[in-house]
Protein backbone atom coordinates (compact mmCIF):
# COMPACT_ATOMS: atom_id res chain seq x y z
CA UNK A 1 0.00 0.00 0.00
CA UNK A 2 1.37 3.98 -0.74
CA UNK A 3 0.72 6.33 1.33
CA UNK A 4 1.37 7.18 4.56
CA UNK A 5 -0.55 6.21 8.60
CA UNK A 6 -0.44 8.77 11.33
CA UNK A 7 -0.83 7.39 14.83
CA UNK A 8 -1.18 9.84 17.74
CA UNK A 9 -3.10 13.07 18.95
CA UNK A 10 -6.00 14.77 17.25
CA UNK A 11 -7.79 17.35 18.80
CA UNK A 12 -8.54 21.09 18.30
CA UNK A 13 -5.93 23.53 18.91
CA UNK A 14 -7.47 26.83 20.43
CA UNK A 15 -4.44 29.62 19.12
CA UNK A 16 -4.81 33.26 21.52
CA UNK A 17 -2.31 36.16 20.14
CA UNK A 18 -1.50 39.39 21.14
CA UNK A 19 0.83 42.24 20.79
CA UNK A 20 0.06 43.17 24.36
CA UNK A 21 1.85 43.02 27.57
CA UNK A 22 0.57 39.93 29.35
CA UNK A 23 1.38 39.99 32.90
CA UNK A 24 -0.63 37.94 35.67
CA UNK A 25 -4.02 38.89 35.32
CA UNK A 26 -3.87 40.51 31.88
CA UNK A 27 -7.12 41.33 30.33
CA UNK A 28 -6.23 41.78 27.00
CA UNK A 29 -7.76 42.19 23.30
CA UNK A 30 -6.18 39.80 20.46
CA UNK A 31 -7.25 36.96 18.36
CA UNK A 32 -8.54 33.65 18.91
CA UNK A 33 -8.94 30.69 16.47
CA UNK A 34 -9.87 27.32 16.44
CA UNK A 35 -7.91 25.13 14.37
CA UNK A 36 -6.97 21.03 13.68
CA UNK A 37 -3.93 20.06 16.03
CA UNK A 38 -2.35 17.20 17.37
CA UNK A 39 1.25 15.71 16.26
CA UNK A 40 -0.82 12.65 13.99
CA UNK A 41 -3.35 15.30 12.48
CA UNK A 42 -1.05 18.18 12.00
CA UNK A 43 1.56 15.74 9.80
CA UNK A 44 -1.39 13.88 8.24
CA UNK A 45 -2.31 17.44 7.03
CA UNK A 46 0.64 18.55 5.94
CA UNK A 47 1.57 15.49 3.92
CA UNK A 48 -1.64 15.79 1.88
CA UNK A 49 -0.69 19.34 1.27
CA UNK A 50 2.26 18.37 -0.33
CA UNK A 51 0.55 15.56 -2.16
CA UNK A 52 0.87 12.78 -0.32
CA UNK A 53 -1.88 10.29 0.96
CA UNK A 54 -2.45 9.99 4.32
CA UNK A 55 -4.38 8.12 7.15
CA UNK A 56 -5.27 8.99 10.16
CA UNK A 57 -5.16 6.74 13.58
CA UNK A 58 -6.34 8.75 16.65
CA UNK A 59 -9.01 9.00 19.06
CA UNK A 60 -11.07 11.75 18.42
CA UNK A 61 -14.42 12.29 20.72
CA UNK A 62 -18.32 11.04 20.09
CA UNK A 63 -19.47 14.36 20.89
CA UNK A 64 -20.13 17.83 18.53
CA UNK A 65 -16.70 18.86 18.59
CA UNK A 66 -15.12 15.78 17.62
CA UNK A 67 -17.96 15.99 14.67
CA UNK A 68 -16.45 19.34 13.41
CA UNK A 69 -13.14 18.17 13.39
CA UNK A 70 -13.79 14.84 11.86
CA UNK A 71 -15.23 16.76 9.25
CA UNK A 72 -12.26 19.33 8.70
CA UNK A 73 -10.07 16.73 8.76
CA UNK A 74 -11.67 14.67 5.71
CA UNK A 75 -12.32 17.84 3.63
CA UNK A 76 -8.92 18.76 3.71
CA UNK A 77 -8.11 15.23 2.25
CA UNK A 78 -7.14 13.19 5.38
CA UNK A 79 -8.52 9.25 5.52
CA UNK A 80 -9.71 8.76 8.53
CA UNK A 81 -11.22 5.53 8.41
CA UNK A 82 -8.96 4.48 11.76
CA UNK A 83 -10.00 6.79 13.80
CA UNK A 84 -11.99 5.69 16.91
CA UNK A 85 -14.82 7.50 18.23
CA UNK A 86 -15.37 7.36 22.20
CA UNK A 87 -15.23 9.89 25.03
CA UNK A 88 -14.79 14.07 24.44
CA UNK A 89 -12.72 15.83 22.02
CA UNK A 90 -9.43 16.89 23.59
CA UNK A 91 -8.40 20.78 23.65
CA UNK A 92 -4.90 22.30 23.10
CA UNK A 93 -4.82 26.38 24.52
CA UNK A 94 -1.97 28.40 23.57
CA UNK A 95 -1.22 31.85 24.16
CA UNK A 96 1.42 33.54 21.59
CA UNK A 97 2.97 37.05 22.10
CA UNK A 98 3.06 38.96 18.89
CA UNK A 99 6.46 37.76 17.97
CA UNK A 100 5.20 34.22 17.38
CA UNK A 101 6.65 33.46 21.17
CA UNK A 102 4.22 30.76 23.59
CA UNK A 103 3.48 32.52 26.05
CA UNK A 104 1.54 29.82 27.74
CA UNK A 105 -0.26 26.54 26.77
CA UNK A 106 -2.57 24.54 28.92
CA UNK A 107 -3.37 20.73 26.86
CA UNK A 108 -6.33 19.10 28.14
CA UNK A 109 -5.98 15.94 25.77
CA UNK A 110 -5.84 12.93 27.92
CA UNK A 111 -8.19 11.44 25.51
CA UNK A 112 -4.95 10.58 23.86
CA UNK A 113 -3.32 8.42 27.09
CA UNK A 114 -6.82 6.95 27.86
CA UNK A 115 -7.50 5.32 23.86
CA UNK A 116 -3.61 4.12 23.62
CA UNK A 117 -3.98 0.82 24.53
CA UNK A 118 -6.81 0.55 21.98
CA UNK A 119 -4.64 2.80 19.36
CA UNK A 120 -2.27 -0.11 19.89
CA UNK A 121 -4.01 -2.69 19.16
CA UNK A 122 -6.07 -1.16 16.18
CA UNK A 123 -2.28 -0.92 14.38
CA UNK A 124 -1.43 -4.34 15.34
CA UNK A 125 -4.37 -5.67 13.93
CA UNK A 126 -2.93 -4.01 10.50
CA UNK A 127 0.13 -5.18 10.96
CA UNK A 128 -0.99 -8.91 11.00
CA UNK A 129 -3.08 -8.25 8.02
CA UNK A 130 -0.24 -6.96 6.79
CA UNK A 131 -2.01 -3.77 5.49
CA UNK A 132 0.57 -0.84 6.08
CA UNK A 133 1.25 1.72 3.75
CA UNK A 134 5.16 2.48 3.23
CA UNK A 135 5.68 4.75 5.82
CA UNK A 136 4.73 5.22 9.54
CA UNK A 137 4.40 8.01 11.62
CA UNK A 138 4.49 7.58 15.30
CA UNK A 139 3.23 10.98 17.78
CA UNK A 140 6.39 11.02 20.93
CA UNK A 141 3.22 12.22 23.24
CA UNK A 142 1.84 8.03 22.96
CA UNK A 143 2.91 5.60 25.78
CA UNK A 144 6.74 4.03 25.56
CA UNK A 145 4.97 0.58 25.44
CA UNK A 146 2.46 1.28 22.31
CA UNK A 147 5.45 3.26 20.64
CA UNK A 148 7.85 -0.04 20.78
CA UNK A 149 5.29 -2.21 19.73
CA UNK A 150 4.68 0.30 16.46
CA UNK A 151 8.32 0.81 15.58
CA UNK A 152 8.45 -3.09 15.00
CA UNK A 153 5.77 -2.17 12.07
CA UNK A 154 7.24 -3.81 9.10
CA UNK A 155 6.97 -0.41 7.08
CA UNK A 156 10.14 0.77 4.47
CA UNK A 157 10.19 4.27 6.97
CA UNK A 158 8.81 5.06 10.30
CA UNK A 159 9.02 8.72 11.76
CA UNK A 160 9.12 9.54 15.40
CA UNK A 161 8.28 13.15 16.41
CA UNK A 162 9.45 13.99 19.77
CA UNK A 163 6.95 15.95 21.59
CA UNK A 164 8.45 18.26 24.04
CA UNK A 165 11.50 18.04 26.00
CA UNK A 166 9.87 17.47 29.28
CA UNK A 167 8.28 14.67 27.19
CA UNK A 168 11.27 13.41 25.41
CA UNK A 169 13.26 11.73 28.28
CA UNK A 170 10.76 9.02 28.30
CA UNK A 171 11.82 7.86 24.49
CA UNK A 172 15.39 7.18 26.28
CA UNK A 173 14.52 3.24 26.11
CA UNK A 174 12.75 2.83 22.54
CA UNK A 175 13.67 0.08 20.29
CA UNK A 176 15.35 2.11 17.64
CA UNK A 177 16.50 0.78 14.74
CA UNK A 178 18.08 1.93 11.16
CA UNK A 179 14.12 2.23 9.87
CA UNK A 180 13.15 4.97 12.22
CA UNK A 181 14.03 8.22 11.55
CA UNK A 182 13.35 10.62 14.62
CA UNK A 183 12.43 14.14 14.52
CA UNK A 184 13.26 16.92 17.80
CA UNK A 185 14.36 20.50 18.41
CA UNK A 186 17.85 20.12 19.92
CA UNK A 187 16.18 20.47 23.80
CA UNK A 188 14.27 17.36 23.17
CA UNK A 189 17.83 15.65 21.87
CA UNK A 190 19.29 16.88 24.95
CA UNK A 191 16.46 15.23 27.06
CA UNK A 192 16.49 12.03 24.66
CA UNK A 193 20.71 11.81 25.46
CA UNK A 194 20.85 13.46 28.71
CA UNK A 195 23.54 14.85 27.56
CA UNK A 196 24.15 18.71 26.92
CA UNK A 197 24.51 18.59 22.66
CA UNK A 198 26.14 21.46 21.54
CA UNK A 199 24.48 22.00 18.04
CA UNK A 200 22.61 20.31 15.96
CA UNK A 201 25.38 18.32 14.58
CA UNK A 202 26.18 17.02 17.63
CA UNK A 203 22.73 16.03 18.20
CA UNK A 204 21.77 14.57 15.11
CA UNK A 205 24.55 12.34 15.60
CA UNK A 206 23.73 11.20 19.03
CA UNK A 207 20.74 10.25 18.25
CA UNK A 208 22.31 8.31 15.47
CA UNK A 209 24.31 6.19 18.24
CA UNK A 210 21.23 5.36 19.72
CA UNK A 211 20.15 3.67 17.63
CA UNK A 212 17.78 6.03 15.02
CA UNK A 213 18.74 5.47 11.25
CA UNK A 214 18.24 9.08 10.37
CA UNK A 215 17.73 12.03 12.78
CA UNK A 216 16.48 15.65 12.11
CA UNK A 217 17.26 18.11 14.67
CA UNK A 218 16.08 22.06 14.62
CA UNK A 219 17.27 24.98 17.18
CA UNK A 220 15.38 28.02 16.28
CA UNK A 221 16.78 30.07 13.96
CA UNK A 222 20.14 28.18 14.02
CA UNK A 223 21.22 25.49 11.30
CA UNK A 224 19.34 22.73 11.56
CA UNK A 225 21.10 19.14 10.83
CA UNK A 226 19.79 16.11 9.27
CA UNK A 227 22.16 12.53 9.55
CA UNK A 228 21.95 9.88 8.15
CA UNK A 229 24.37 6.77 6.65
CA UNK A 230 25.50 8.75 4.28
CA UNK A 231 26.22 11.53 6.77
CA UNK A 232 25.33 15.19 8.16
CA UNK A 233 24.16 17.74 6.30
CA UNK A 234 22.54 21.09 7.65
CA UNK A 235 20.96 24.36 6.65
CA UNK A 236 19.96 27.59 8.20
CA UNK A 237 16.17 28.23 8.30
CA UNK A 238 14.61 30.88 5.84
CA UNK A 239 13.91 34.43 7.45
CA UNK A 240 10.62 34.58 8.80
CA UNK A 241 8.29 36.96 10.42
CA UNK A 242 7.07 34.27 13.21
CA UNK A 243 3.33 34.53 13.39
CA UNK A 244 2.00 31.57 14.30
CA UNK A 245 4.87 29.28 16.51
CA UNK A 246 2.10 26.08 17.10
CA UNK A 247 2.58 23.42 15.45
CA UNK A 248 5.78 24.63 13.06
CA UNK A 249 7.64 21.60 13.98
CA UNK A 250 4.61 19.00 12.95
CA UNK A 251 4.61 20.90 9.29
CA UNK A 252 8.60 20.46 9.09
CA UNK A 253 8.28 16.86 9.67
CA UNK A 254 5.31 16.44 7.44
CA UNK A 255 7.51 18.61 4.32
CA UNK A 256 10.60 16.30 5.34
CA UNK A 257 9.00 13.06 5.20
CA UNK A 258 6.93 14.17 1.50
CA UNK A 259 10.59 15.34 0.13
CA UNK A 260 12.30 12.06 0.98
CA UNK A 261 9.22 9.80 -0.20
CA UNK A 262 10.09 11.91 -3.68
CA UNK A 263 13.35 11.14 -4.09
CA UNK A 264 14.90 14.34 -3.12
CA UNK A 265 18.27 14.32 -1.87
CA UNK A 266 19.00 14.70 2.16
CA UNK A 267 20.45 18.01 0.98
CA UNK A 268 17.05 19.23 -0.52
CA UNK A 269 14.61 17.12 1.81
CA UNK A 270 16.10 19.64 5.07
CA UNK A 271 15.95 22.57 2.97
CA UNK A 272 12.37 22.22 1.66
CA UNK A 273 10.95 21.15 5.21
CA UNK A 274 12.52 24.04 6.72
CA UNK A 275 10.89 26.03 3.90
CA UNK A 276 7.68 24.88 4.64
CA UNK A 277 8.61 25.48 8.59
CA UNK A 278 9.15 28.85 7.41
CA UNK A 279 5.94 29.41 5.49
CA UNK A 280 3.80 27.63 8.68
CA UNK A 281 5.56 30.42 11.14
CA UNK A 282 4.47 33.11 8.89
CA UNK A 283 0.85 31.79 8.45
CA UNK A 284 -1.84 33.96 10.45
CA UNK A 285 -4.94 31.43 9.64
CA UNK A 286 -4.52 27.79 8.11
Amino acid sequence: MSGVLCLGAAHWDMIARTGHALPPGADVPGRIRRVPGGVAANVALGLVAAGCAAELMAAIGADAEGEALLAALKADGVACGEVLREGRTGCYLAIERADGALHAAVADCDGLEAAAAALGRALAARMHARALPCGLVLDGNLPVSVLNDALGAPVPAIALLAASPEKAASLRGLGLHEGVTLYANLAEARAICATPLPDTIAAAQALRARGAGAALVTDGPRAACFADSTGPVSARPPAAAIRRITGAGDALAAAHIAARLAGLSPQAALEAALTAAARHLEQIDP
